[in-house]
């Protein structure tokens, strides 16, 4: 049976933010799914919960890989043991929390405008591991025009400046001890997802897998 990519969107995104990588997917000859999700109002595990239910009434018994997008990834560490996954991509995974949330979470107006899921980024907890095999790819060029939190962070003085980030998660912070493949690519983090080296590498990465 042919396997199907799932490819989940991060915190306060959509499926569209998506769109160009699963365009280019659709051209190298995979199948795709992708929806939008209630990210900014519920936890993750609900947010896993909800897209457990359309993958099962969508999706059944289909083999499936997930190419994800920073909290994507979290979402996806709760679906590990839920599916046939047959491997991951995480894009910019902060998988060791993110002191960029611990940040945001502080301030009032941006803590009930993200909700609940931003308060558990800032705290990992009992999150499973990925499926494996997994490859995590985590970005390296720092504050940029194209990646508008960064403006804001960049004033909160979260990164040494010797520290490799992408602008809102530090590449230690995507590292996870059951993931050997880690990749650096510079891109950063709101628009990794669509940056032509990262796609190059996500399609390379399912190649190997098929």
């Amino acid at each position: 049976m042919t396997a199907t990519v799932v490819l989940l969107h991060g915190l306060g995104r959509t499926h569209r933010s998506m769109g160009r990588l699963r365009r280019r997917l659709h051209a190298e000859g995979w199948e795709t799914w992708s929806v939008t999700y209630p990210s900014r109002r519920k936890s993750i595990a609900a947010c896993a919960d909800e897209i457990a239910r359309r993958l099962e009434r969508d999706l059944p018994d289909r083999p499936l890989f997930a190419v994800t997008h920073s909290m994507g990834g979290i979402v996806l560490r709760h679906l590990s043991d839920r599916f046939d996954w047959k491997g991951a991509v995480l894009m910019a995974p902060p998988n060791r929390g993110s002191r960029s949330a611990v940040w945001v979470n502080r301030i009032p107006i941006l803590r009930g405008l993200f909700g609940p899921a931003l308060g558990e980024l800032a705290v990992p907890e009992g999150w499973p591991s990925p499926p494996s095999p997994s490859m995590i790819i985590a970005g390296t060029r720092g504050w940029s025009w194209s990646s508008p939190p960064s403006w804001v962070l960049s004033r909160a003085d979260l990164f040494s400046e010797s520290e490799a980030h992408d602008g809102t998660v530090a590449v230690e912070e995507t590292r996870h001890d059951d993931v050997d493949e880690h990749v650096e690519i510079r891109a950063g983090h709101s628009t990794i997802m669509s940056n032509k080296d990262v796609m190059d590498c996500v399609v390379r990465w399912l190649e190997r897998q098929r």
